[in-house]
């Protein structure tokens, strides 16, 4: 083993320890030592994708574990592609073994390429596996579909597009797909990204002049996910791009993996012919779940945790926070973090304490348009299509007026947004608005109706 192997083996167990297992292995590991001329450390790795991915995660890391090794400052690196990796025992897990490489010779370049370790730009979340996804009614079609397009990728249900609203697992169900399929075949060619980092990939390589290489690379995976396309929106010149990429795969029978926010027929800003591939093979929705499934979603990831929570308070907890699992687990997550430092008892009257930012959160966000309208109209004693319609008279013009006032208040829609679901233009909402404001401020009578209207709202 040559003195710069050695050094960065050292360097290798550095980064072990900072870098968890899943990037570690999939980054860290293909990589080959060349030599450390001065503080210029050279390093070899397949390809230009690899390089440019190393450089934007990982180089500041390397740069610092090669320094804290070999004692050097202002430590330069450079990545030099076209290497093969090789392992001694490939099937080790508690820790790699020593890489000895070589530059693969012009001749035997394909034949070496078709047996070398999985490179990927993407980084899986290890904690988003089936074995950590908790089915309850809300999401039992989802979870079968992924569980099918798992076992036998690019056969059945290809593309596979999950929807649903923010934070209620469609992440994790697409990411299990991919720990799947990469746990069956570790040799599968796996990339899954977010929109936004796809996007930027291909900005990198249109700016490098290496559409070639992103072509190359993403058409000829074996399974492509890809978060939240709805992001996607107005950028035509990349959806041509994507749209080719989706035919490739297709055609090739590889596997895609779509989610969004809303179904592939509520799209908008998307051309045309892709959300119809969109809608080839199966759509699949992810909804809120219920109580029972969101406390055992808190047991769950109670298990992974050293402080016991008694169970009046998860499912008091279950109950406050309903549309999102995310928040759902940080709000347990910042009550067990809390008692973990203080050694506080575990209780309902601390978990309202120290979660009612994330309850009124929690409820704001429940809050739509569609039961503002309905709500006022009940609060006025209106049908709800006097709120919505055209009648001019000052009995129905003043709910209507509430109605448009307490949607900009309670949802995060703009103005125009607003002005879409009641017929009007975002002029329209911006005076109402206004006048509800002024009302509020001088008839005391006015704002004790309207504030009870929303504390009606936010208790659900």
């Amino acid at each position: 083993m040559s003195d710069f192997a050695q050094v960065w083996e050292k360097v290798k167990d550095r980064l072990r320890e900072r870098i968890s297992p899943d990037p570690f292995n999939r980054y860290i590991l293909g990589i080959v030592p060349l030599e450390l001329n001065g503080s210029i450390c050279k390093l070899g790795i397949s390809n230009d994708f690899f390089a440019d991915w190393l450089k934007n995660a990982y180089v500041d890391w390397i740069i610092e574990a090669v320094q804290e090794v070999t004692g050097l400052e202002g430590v330069e690196v450079e990545f030099e592609t076209g290497h093969e990796v090789y392992e001694d025992h490939p099937n080790e897990e508690t820790k790699p073994s020593v890489v000895k490489a070589k530059k693969a010779p012009k001749k035997t370049v394909a034949k070496e390429k078709a047996s070398e370790p999985r490179k990927q730009m993407s980084v899986l979340n290890p904690h988003y596996s089936f074995d950590t996804f908790v089915v309850g009614d809300s999401n039992k079609f989802c979870h079968a579909a992924c569980k099918a397009v798992a076992g036998d990728p690019g056969k059945q249900y290809n593309p596979l597009f999950i929807h649903g609203g923010v934070g209620l697992g469609k992440t994790h169900a697409a990411q299990a797909i991919a720990h799947q399929v990469l746990d069956e075949n570790p040799k599968a060619k796996v990339e899954c990204l977010s929109s936004e980092e796809f996007l930027n990939i291909y900005v990198d390589a249109m700016s490098q002049g290496k559409q070639n290489s992103f072509r190359k690379h993403f058409r000829g995976l074996d399974l492509l996910v890809i978060d939240d396309v709805q992001f996607l929106k107005g950028k035509e010149k990349f959806q041509e791009e994507f749209f080719h990429t989706f035919n490739t795969l297709f055609n090739a029978h590889k596997q895609i993996v779509l989610t969004s926010d809303k179904s592939p027929q509520e799209l908008d800003g998307l051309e045309g012919r892709l959300v119809s591939r969109f809608e080839w093979g199966l759509s699949t929705e992810v909804c809120v779940p219920d109580l029972e499934t969101r406390a055992a979603i808190l047991k769950q990831k109670q298990d992974s945790l050293k402080i016991h929570v008694p169970n009046d308070v998860i499912f008091y907890i279950a109950e406050r926070i309903k549309a999102n699992v995310r928040r759902l687990e940080g709000a347990l997550m910042k009550l067990v973090s809390y008692v973990s430092l203080t050694h506080e008892p575990v209780t309902r009257e601390l978990a309202e304490k120290l979660l009612g930012a994330i309850f009124e959160e929690e409820v704001s966000s429940e809050v739509t348009v569609d039961k503002i309208i309905k709500s006022t109209a009940e609060h006025y004693d209106l049908r709800v299509s006097d709120i919505t319609g055209k009648k001019r008279i000052a009995s129905i013009v003043g709910p209507r007026q509430v109605a448009m006032f307490l949607s900009r208040k309670l949802t995060k829609l703009s103005t125009p947004e607003i002005g879409e679901q009641f017929g009007r233009n975002h002029a329209t909402i911006l005076h109402a608005v206004q006048k509800v404001e002024k009302e509020i401020t001088n008839d005391e009578s006015y704002r004790l109706s309207v504030n009870k209207l929303e504390r009606q709202l936010k208790m659900g």
